[in-house]
């Protein structure tokens, strides 16, 4: 076993060990992948001030994202189909999430159900939900989230249409895999995932099928997604969810500044400034360069989160330091997963902590909640 120090040991990992088509459906982006690259680039182009002398005894991480106590300002982000990293893989990730104290959301395009979550966890975790035509279905699906205990609802925003990800197209993306001869070549050289999806039951979308009316496979899934998102989200319609749900209410997929007073209005208690991690508009700029702008503006009136590009924890205190007030993290812990299952998103989340930590004290702070843009070089990040 290779020691693992960084995110990116997790990932390369995982590359080795996860089949193709999933690797690449957490590891890409729409188009040319512009977008999804500069998430993370524009992370290396904000400075930090070094600071010394400076007591960095008794450090503190703790905050609080939307009233929930948090080790530290990071959620596992809403990921789809995180049971094909690994067998069972949104039980893994939620487990590893409430051992560490940071909350866990679990996606509608999950393999794993809400019941499944919710019968193999004890901490209370949040639901991401789209926008469908199936309106009976999106409130049956609210209601099993409640019946679980889910505290809060994450809308994305952003996905009305899904951009084009070539990656997906070429490697033909199913769940489970068809037994083409490609896949069955590239599942040959993943035995430690193949037997692990031998031994669930959790081979596609659960929250779906069974659920969904006219949903009772896969082949009337891929139907069925193609026709239930729904072109035609509006603020209205925001609102019809923000009545029905009744409990938090995070709205993801943010990008600008007009986009988050109206999401400041709209009685949210969360926004989350995010480009679906480069996989909808390539082209649009980076999450950490458009977050400044959002959190300067409405900050003060409802909380404000990014996702995006974190691969450290020192992406994690920029954006502290840039206004936002919690993160999400996708990518980070579906490697980690990916390559070592659950003890894998427990260090995809060890390591950020550490860095986090340690940046703060080098940046001269024991307290993130006293940390602001004066730890940030002047002219390194914009806003």
């Amino acid at each position: 076993m290779p020691v693992i120090t960084n995110i990116e040991d997790l990932r390369m990992l995982a590359q080795k060990r996860v089949p193709r088509m999933f690797y690449d459906y957490a590891d890409s982006g729409s188009w040319t992948e512009g977008t999804y690259r500069a998430n993370q680039a524009d992370f290396q182009k904000i400075l930090l001030r070094q600071r010394v002398a400076v007591n960095m005894a008794n450090r503190s991480t703790a905050t609080k994202m939307v009233g929930v106590d948090v080790k530290m300002p990071v959620a596992l982000a809403p990921v789809g189909l995180t049971g094909m990293q690994h067998a069972d893989g949104e039980i893994l990730a939620a487990r590893a999430a409430e051992k560490f104290g940071v909350p866990f959301t679990l996606s509608t395009m999950s393999i794993c159900s809400i019941e499944d979550i919710r019968e193999n966890t004890t901490a209370p975790f949040w639901f991401q939900l789209y926008w469908m035509r199936d309106r009976d279905f999106m409130e049956r699906l609210m209601a099993r989230a409640k019946a679980a205990g889910c505290p809060a609802l994450v809308l994305t925003l952003d996905l009305q249409v899904i951009g084009q990800r070539h990656k997906d197209l070429k490697n033909g993306l199913t769940a489970p895999p068809k037994p083409t001869l490609a896949n069955i070549f590239n599942l040959m050289t993943k035995p430690r995932w193949c037997l692990g999806m031998a031994g669930t039951p959790r081979h596609t979308f659960r929250n779906l099928v069974g659920h969904a009316k006219g949903v009772s496979d896969m082949s009337s899934l891929g139907a069925w997604t193609r026709e239930q998102f729904d072109p035609r989200l509006d603020w209205n319609d925001v609102a019809w969810i923000r009545q029905r749900w009744g409990g938090k209410l995070i709205l993801k997929g943010i990008m600008d500044l007009e986009d988050a007073k109206l999401a400041a209005d709209s009685g949210a208690d969360a926004l989350v400034v995010s480009n679906h991690g480069g996989r909808q508009l390539d082209g649009a700029p980076s999450s950490i360069a458009a977050l400044p702008a959002i959190a300067d503006a409405v900050g003060s009136r409802i909380e404000v989160w990014m996702d995006g590009g974190i691969r450290s924890g020192q992406d994690v205190l920029k954006a502290w330091a840039l206004g936002a007030r919690g993160t999400l993290i996708g990518r980070a812990f579906a490697y980690g997963l990916g390559a070592m299952g659950e003890a894998g998103v427990s260090a995809a989340l060890e390591i950020i902590h550490q860095e986090l930590d340690l940046t703060m004290a080098f940046c001269g702070h024991t307290r993130l909640t006293d940390v602001d843009r004066r730890i940030l070089l002047p002219g390194t990040a914009r806003g």
